[in-house]
């Protein structure tokens, strides 16, 4: 469907990463629709702070300055890394639009490794590996209790570069942000999702607009993909469920069958330690996308997820 000699604004935050995805899903929406997206600048608190994120203590840091201009009229739509979005639903706000995701795995970085070595299981012990992300943190401590997790922040190139002036041996990255940027020369392997299970919705995009404005709605709607969308509403009522978000220890990853008729979503509820793991998961019908995330949380918290996540700072719910 093309809608001619229309533009649209999309709010964008201003880092590099944002930008970068924010042209990738305009150029798409100018080539499916004809209309002309103009880019608009928001900054936000997450942005601006040098704390860790888990320190800020609000929700969606990267995300209520956007949602502000949102409900303001200032822009018409933004594009979000899902995974910074909270875990409840804006009600005033709707996400018409998911692109097709990209690779949800994390990424090791570590410089100097010999080919083929660069595994985690390979890590010299007392390795100091740069991540702020308490999931990470406590998955890394799971697997390898011999290294060291060092808290780091700043855009990509940033944390790059501190595994390559030493100020870390090695970091550990979203797959997604290395893709987009054209920086998958840089990372060494893959890490799988039975050692490092992904944050829910990770390497997927959120197309959100105002509820009662139908034009972007269907605009966006011609960037939605199907089979994202079912693994992630999974994965995000899962997350949900357990009312958490980056901030802690939590993981999930839904999967569709090679004929695409059903879905397996895995989930992980940690101490921030790593010294308390819960895991599990279900399939069932694709239809069934949503109920599974619940079903699955639910199955968690009778296990004792709730006690591994209130061992935690209260009132950091926002992601990252």
């Amino acid at each position: 469907m093309k809608y001619t000699d229309e533009k649209i604004r999309l709010g964008t935050r201003g880092s590099k990463l944002a930008v970068c995805q924010s042209m990738w899903v305009a150029d798409r929406l100018t080539r499916a629709t004809g209309v002309d997206v103009h880019l608009v600048t928001v900054s936000t608190e997450g942005d601006e702070s040098a704390r860790p994120i888990e320190q800020l203590g609000s929700t969606g840091v990267f995300v209520t300055a956007l949602r502000h201009a949102l409900l303001r009229g200032d822009i018409d739509f933004v594009v979000h890394s899902y995974k910074d979005l909270p875990s409840q639903p804006e009600p005033e706000l709707c996400i018409p639009g998911i692109p097709t995701r990209e690779d949800p795995r994390d990424a090791l970085v570590w410089p100097g490794a010999a080919p083929g070595a660069a595994t985690l299981e390979n890590l010299p012990a007392a390795t100091r590996i740069g991540t702020g992300s308490p999931r990470r943190v406590a998955q890394l401590h799971a697997a390898r209790p011999d290294v060291s997790a060092i808290p780091i922040r700043g855009n990509l190139d940033t944390r790059l570069r501190k595994a390559s002036d030493g100020t870390v041996d090695a970091v550990i990255l979203a797959m997604a942000g290395l893709s987009r940027l054209g920086r998958l020369d840089a990372f060494t392997s893959p890490l799988p999702p039975r050692v490092l299970l992904p944050a829910p919705a990770q390497g997927a995009l959120a197309l959100e607009c105002r509820t009662d404005d139908p034009r972007t709605r269907e605009l966006l709607s011609q960037l939605d993909d199907p089979a994202t969308r079912t693994v992630v509403t999974a994965e995000r009522e899962f997350l949900r469920i357990l009312d958490a978000g980056c901030s802690k220890p939590v993981a999930a990853l839904g999967q569709l069958t090679t004929k695409g008729d059903r879905i397996r979503i895995d989930g992980m509820v940690a101490d921030t330690a790593g010294t308390r793991i819960l895991r599990g998961h279900l399939d069932g019908a694709r239809d069934t996308a949503a109920e599974l995330g619940r079903r699955l949380a639910e199955q968690l918290l009778d296990q004792g997820a709730r006690e591994l996540l209130t061992d935690r700072t209260e009132g950091a719910t926002h992601a990252r």
